[in-house]
Order: structure tokens, then sequence, then C-alpha cells
């Protein structure tokens, strides 16, 4: 247990200092893009944008460090229960908040701070109330489902995002969490891991929805990072990338609370839904209070429209 949360914990750090470096660099792009008119008709990034983003050096930094904490969040999810390893790697958004005052000179309100505070407090409920995880034991047609709705999921997710535009921040980041949230469960039911075996590895959809579910949900993020506030978009990502898991563990995969801490359990994940949900609330799409050269700049009428695309 005490292995599995230390290494839930240095996932979150890694996720929420990427989560920082990869605003920055997906805002720096957008403006730029947004002064050469270079978005759609709805206002939102075009996918060059988005391509130009990902290429930037602090964007590539925050991508390694998230495949880094990819690494540390699936053995997590195989050392614990989906609803805590899922919820801690979550506390990213705290990591995201703190270091978005420097990074993106963001001043964080009042209710954002009780916000977050909330947030630590059910993670601390969360980690005295879990119990052994589940075996991960599940039919492989709950494989085949696991891929169909993460493919579903993934390119109607982005085709809604691209129509709707400057308009789908936090839908983007809420489509980015239950991507990863569908990554999280891929890796807790894959076979072939435990006795290692290529060949049934390589024969297991839920290993083809963790590389649908992975790559969407990044595409999906650097989306939400380039046209909202980094706190809201982080924060609808751990909505997405919590509930689901989290409740899919306990009634399919065994995963349960302490002998009676069930509780504590549902409390805390409770407050880290609604901490999460109010950090978005809260938030400014444009990241209120903050350094007004480090907000993106939002394209004309006109060039929307001469955009065209």
């Amino acid at each position: 247990m005490l292995i599995g949360l230390l290494t839930a914990v240095a996932a979150s750090i890694c996720y929420g200092t990427g989560s920082v470096l990869q605003a920055v660099g997906s805002q720096k792009s957008a403006r730029r893009e947004a002064a050469a008119g270079s978005v759609t008709q709805h206002g939102g990034p075009s996918l060059s944008s988005t391509a130009k983003a990902a290429m930037t050096w602090e964007f590539i930094v925050g991508t390694i460090l998230d495949f880094v904490g990819f690494g540390l969040g699936a053995l997590a999810a195989r050392l614990l229960p989906l609803f805590l390893s899922q919820t801690v790697i979550s506390a990213n958004l705290v990591i995201t908040a703190v270091l978005s005052i420097k990074l993106l000179g963001i001043r964080l309100n009042r209710a954002e701070r009780t916000s977050i505070a909330v947030v630590c407090s059910a993670l601390v409920l969360l980690a005295t109330a879990a119990g052994p995880e589940g075996s991960g034991d599940t039919p492989i047609s709950t494989h085949w489902w696991l891929l169909g709705i993460s493919l579903l999921l993934i390119v109607g997710g982005t085709v809604v995002v691209r129509l709707l535009g400057a308009r789908a921040a936090i839908l983007a980041g809420l489509l980015s969490g239950l991507g990863f949230g569908a990554l999280g469960v891929g890796v807790r039911v894959l076979n072939g891991i435990d006795p290692f075996d290529p060949g049934a590895l390589l024969c297991d959809p839920a290993l083809y929805a963790i590389l649908v579910a992975g790559i969407g949900g990044m595409y999906l993020h650097t989306v939400a990072l380039q046209i909202g506030s980094v706190n809201g978009a982080t924060a609808a990502l751990v909505v997405g990338e919590t509930v689901l898991p989290g409740i899919i563990g306990v009634l399919w995969l065994g995963d349960a609370s302490r002998p009676g801490f069930a509780w504590a359990a549902i409390t805390g994940f409770a407050l880290a839904v609604s901490g999460a949900v109010a950090v978005a609330w809260f938030g400014s799409p444009k990241g209120h209070d903050s350094d007004p050269e480090a907000a993106p700049v939002t394209p004309s009428k006109d060039a929307r429209t001469s955009a065209g695309v």
C-alpha cells in the first residue's frame, strides 16, 4: 500500500508540473496563431495550431513528464484500488494551481484556495479508508467494450470540441479526463502483465484501448489548455479521470474500503470530486487576475471568419 501511494504521489507531481509547462507552450502558440488568424470558424484552435503548440520546448518537457507520470500511474493502478490511485494522481490539480502562480502569473482567489484545501482533505480521508485492490480479472468481452468506448469517446469528443470551438475548454478537459480514466481501467484489466506474456499482451484489446485513450486524452487536454484556464481545464480533467474509474473499480473490479471505513471512502471521494468541480467553477476561463501578457489572445471576428477552417 505504501509503495503504491508513493508511486501515485510521484505520478501526481509529474502530471501537475507537466500540465503547467504544456499550458505555457500551448498559450504561447495560441497567441501567435490567433494573431495570424489560424483558428477555426468557431474560434477554437486549428489542428495545425495544436500541432505547433506540441513543438514548443515547454510542451515537449511537459509531455516527457506526462509519460513518466503515466508509467508511475500505471504502476499505482496495479497496486491500489482505482478510487484511491486515480484520486491521488488527480491531486496534480494542487501542483498545477501552485505552479501556475509562478509560471502563468495566475493569482488564486479565496474560493479556489478553499476548494484546493478540500481536495487535500479528501485525499487524507481516502488514504485512511482504502482497503485492498481487486484482482482486475474480467472477461475478454469487457476489454472489447473498453476499446469501443474509448474510440467513441475520443473520436466523438474531438468532433464535438472542434464544433464548439472557443467555448469547449471545460468540455475538452472533461473528455480528456474520461480518456485518462479509461486508460487507468485498461491498465488494471490488461492481460499478459503478471506473469509477463507478450502474446497475451499484444492480443488484448485493452492494450489498444490504453493507446487510444492516452493519445486522444493528451490531444484533448492540449486543446483545453490552448483555449481555457489551466486550473479550470485540469479540474475538469480530474473529475473525468476520477469518478468513472472509481465507480468501475468498486462495482466490477473488486476494489473495497477497509472494514468500517466505507463512510470515509464515500465522503473523501465526494469531497475530492466536488472540490475539483469548485476549482473549475470559480476559475475564470482566461485565468482571472493573471498577468495580461500571459492571457491567451482572442482572435477578432474578422480573423475567425477569414480563417474559414
